[in-house]
């Protein structure tokens, strides 16, 4: 018999009983602290097992651009395989073609702009948003150096890739706010990406353009002004997400789980790891142009950043009413467009405060 039963045995004589015991026993403990050992640091609990086999999976994204430097800098630092996760990086120039590809499950997953894939989403394409994080407008105005603000754009024109494209709604959000109409300043369809966008302009075939960092810092030292910023215009936008089909959440929903906790993590890396987040963003714009660098660092790392990945429910509500104003056949509510689940768990598992070591700075 062990020194704590002969021990029980002796108060239960004294008419202790078993539920005074255990307090009396709780409170020996606290003072003394016999039998207290410390908590254990809080597990990750998404981490792949020693020895799992890493799954592959296909993952695309829907342009080339700095404000994906979370996912660029997570595949070039080893982040996914931490998860348990071998991406296999697909690189579509369109939003329209991965959404296709997400809803048929060539894909798995899309890292895009949310606003340019709800209109889609909306219509019924089967895919959902599973974390955010960027959530804001990094878009500048660039035009060319005889115009120094946009009430002078008047008899100019503005290049938007195709009518109904992300950059055609924000242009005309844009006029709509400093009252111009669509005739005064005309929004002209050229196709192609930012980079052949600046190219028209740099032609004089457009004079105006939306573009992200690190695009504006080649405008400037070409002579070119950026003249508003796009945030300004207190859009409740959702940019860099990523995207998940309805057959991957549900039959996988643990890979989905662990693929938000990269994204989580590789946030925090990007903030602790600058010059290899700039890296990553350089490798792929193929771009060493250090000011440039530092212009889409701290506006996609520092500015924009949502740390705790939600998807902010009035900012796809907005989004949807703005695609149904533009004659899109909404079909799907905006609560069926995101699902934040994945992203509050990591909150609740304190996967949060443990990469973070603590609280979660909020900006």
């Amino acid at each position: 018999m062990s020194q704590l039963d002969l021990c029980r045995k002796s108060w239960r004589r004294l008419g202790f009983t078993r539920r005074a015991l255990i307090k009396l026993w709780v409170v020996l403990m606290l003072v003394t602290g016999i039998g207290i050992a410390p908590l254990p640091a809080q597990a990750n609990p998404y981490l792949a097992t020693p020895g799992e086999a890493p799954v592959t999976v296909r993952v695309g994204t829907c342009a080339t651009t700095g404000g994906f430097i979370h996912f660029y800098t997570a595949m070039h630092n080893g982040v996914f395989e931490k998860y348990g996760i071998k991406v296999n990086h697909i690189h579509f120039q369109g939003t329209n073609i991965s959404l296709a590809a997400l809803s048929s499950d060539e894909i798995q997953f899309v890292y895009c702009a949310a606003d340019s894939t709800i209109p889609g989403m909306a219509t019924g394409i089967e895919a959902k948003m599973v974390a955010s994080p960027l959530v804001g407008l990094p878009w500048v105005l660039l035009v060319r150096r005889d115009i120094k603000k946009v009430e002078d754009l008047k008899g100019k024109s503005i290049g938007v890739t195709r009518p109904g494209d992300l950059t055609h709604r924000l242009s005309r959000v844009l006029l709509k706010s400093f009252n111009l109409t669509e005739e005064e300043v005309k929004l002209r369809p050229i196709g192609g990406s930012q980079p052949e966008r600046y190219n028209a302009m740099r032609q004089d075939i457009i004079q105006a353009l939306l573009v992200t960092p690190p695009l504006d810092v080649r405008g400037k030292k070409d002579g070119f002004n950026v003249i508003y910023n796009l945030n300004e215009l207190g859009m409740a936008f959702i940019y860099s997400s990523l995207h998940t089909n309805f057959k991957t959440l549900k039959e996988r929903p643990a890979l989905v789980q662990r693929s938000v906790a990269a994204i989580a993590e590789a946030i925090h890396f990007v903030e602790k790891n600058p010059e290899k987040a700039k890296a990553s963003v350089g490798k792929v714009l193929r771009l060493s142009d250090s000011e440039a660098l530092q212009s889409a660092y701290t506006a996609y790392a520092k500015s924009l950043v949502n740390r705790r990945l939600i998807v902010p429910a009035n900012a796809v509500a907005e989004a949807v009413e703005n695609a149904r104003e533009a004659g899109t056949n909404v079909k799907r509510k905006p609560a069926d467009l995101f699902d934040n689940t994945f992203a509050e768990n990591l909150d609740k598992s304190g996967f949060l405060k443990e990469i973070w070591g603590g609280q979660v700075p909020e900006k």
